[in-house]
């Protein structure tokens, strides 16, 4: 009988996570910030979805056309389930890759996503990966692509080798996934307490095993008990992506783009020694110690001028993600914690306080007069976009079409969560991706879609929803067990939702 699952983990299923890397409009600001031409996307894949929440928030909020596959089944349901509840063009099905990747009825694409399973599928697999890109990415096309790396996993790979084999070997047949988790976690454990040299020389296992007994079991399943497990250079990918004609163009993590969080001035004068681009990718990864790397790649690079990077820039839209004064002016990066300039952010994050959406040219000249040039507002909405704090709008006609899918998703979804907290986020039309939106919260906009217009009466809402499930609210990693006190927190939580989290969400256009 033929394995369909081809070592990969299938009798468990990922998390419903959302991976904001695979919405196409951050492409575009990126791009714009390493100074190069962002192609219009219409069509869009994503290869190894998982449960599909990503595929399917952007194929609602964003109007572009998605195809894709997950080979395991019952994450492809799921994911269809989302498809057909929402209305959208999301064309998602369970085939392999190697099936899939022949299909003749799929059309050409100007955006592929491969978020994260590169690290976790076979060499065969990837050669039908990179033979996909190659036929189906059109020219000027974007590949987004993540994976673990070397040299960052280079100290963990040994011991995650030592679980697999434990999990294999030494896990009860018959037990699941999960039980043989727990019972390598625990055997590492133990085998640390020897204090085997392996350890002495690597002093940080310890706390990676500690770190990872705290993680979600569906996650660790598919990141570290695969079968094929491969964290890779980044040159090696530059080699393997060689044949599907790809440059690499940038990296789509954010904060990435700003070197004054990463390295240190050392560092910098270092790398711009270095003439070739490729390489210094390679050696930068090697200062930051480099785990997990997101990066686009284009079919055909070009370059924008000057004149044409600034004016595209000016007018790309933002709008803010929190309440202006929740905005810490502290981000983290490799280098450590860093502050930034409160006489160059205040200013613009006082102009975006309204909550309402604005160009970059808008702000440019709102806040010129304090000495803030156009330069350093480029960086500073990098960085704020990649803290979490600001994100790209799209066009007012996208907006208004991506709506009446988003409409119909966030209600499902929202429907949803009277029984399970499992899915935490909400598509916004204007964004063209997801937010994070908690169970309770998103119960709070149900109480609100059923005319109940008070805090209180939010919370009450809430509190009979959980409450005839014999389910009670967590507070400090406490369940508090009394009627009063969950209503009670019920109470402050809807109170807080009213005063913070509704208003950005109706600017969002998701209440």
């Amino acid at each position: 009988m033929t394995d369909w699952t081809a070592g990969y983990v299938a009798d468990i299923g990922y998390t419903y996570g959302y991976y904001c890397e695979l919405n196409t409009l951050r492409v575009k600001l990126a791009f714009l910030n390493s100074g190069l031409v962002c192609p219009e996307i219409g069509t869009a894949c994503e290869l190894g979805f998982g449960q599909g929440l990503s595929a399917n928030i952007h194929a609602a909020a964003s109007g572009i056309e998605w195809y894709g596959t997950d080979f395991n089944p019952s994450q492809a349901g799921f994911a269809r389930e989302l498809a057909v509840a929402s209305g959208a063009h999301a064309m998602l099905y369970d085939d392999s890759f190697a099936d899939f990747c022949t299909r003749r009825d799929l059309p050409d694409f100007d955006y592929i996503g491969v978020h994260g399973i590169w690290s976790w599928i076979s060499d065969e697999n990837r050669r039908v990966i990179v033979d996909f890109i190659g036929r189906k990415l059109k020219v000027g096309g974007v590949l987004y692509i993540s994976y673990n790396t070397l040299p960052g996993w280079a100290n963990f790979a040994p011991m995650r080798h030592l679980m697999t084999r434990h999990a294999e070997i030494i896990g009860s047949e018959g037990h699941g996934i999960v039980s043989r988790i727990n019972g390598a976690i625990d055997f590492s454990e133990k085998l640390l307490a020897t204090n085997p040299a392996y350890a002495r020389a690597n002093p940080m296992i310890a706390e990676r095993i500690k770190k990872i007994k705290d993680q979600n079991r569906h996650y660790l399943a598919h990141e570290y008990f695969n079968q094929d497990w491969h964290p890779m250079h980044f040159a090696t990918m530059a080699d393997l992506l060689s044949p599907a004609k790809l440059n690499y163009a940038c990296s789509a993590h954010y904060m990435d783009h700003v070197d004054a969080v990463n390295l240190s001035v050392e560092q910098q004068a270092f790398l711009k020694e270095i003439p070739d681009m490729m390489f210094r990718e390679s050696v930068r990864d090697f200062m930051v110690n480099q785990q997990f790397r997101r990066d686009y790649w284009v079919k055909g690079i070009r370059r924008l001028s000057a004149i044409e990077q600034s004016e595209a820039f000016g007018q790309q839209k933002i709008i803010l993600l929190k309440p202006r004064f929740d905005i810490s002016l502290k981000v983290t990066g490799s280098f450590g914690e860093a502050t930034m300039s409160d006489v160059v952010y205040n200013p613009i994050l006082d102009v975006l306080a309204d909550q309402k959406v604005k160009n970059l040219g808008h702000i440019e000249q709102s806040v010129k007069d304090k000495g803030i040039t156009f330069a350093k507002v480029m960086q500073a909405v990098i960085v704020l976009i990649g803290a979490g704090n600001l994100a790209a709008v799209q066009d007012d006609a996208v907006v208004s079409n991506a709506k009446k899918y988003t409409e119909i998703l966030n209600a499902y979804l929202i429907n949803k969560a009277r029984g399970s907290g499992d899915i935490n986020y909400l598509a916004s039309p204007l964004t063209g991706g997801g937010v994070t939106v908690d169970r309770v919260q998103q119960l709070f906009l149900l109480a609100i879609s059923q005319g109940k217009k008070q805090s209180a009466e939010w919370a009450q809402f809430v509190f009979e929803i959980l409450d005839n499930q014999g389910q009670k609210i967590i507070k400090e990693g406490k369940a508090l067990e009394s009627a009063e006190e969950n209503l009670a927190e019920l109470n402050d939580l809807a109170q807080k939702f009213k005063e913070k989290q509704l208003p950005i969400l109706k600017a969002l256009q998701i209440a």
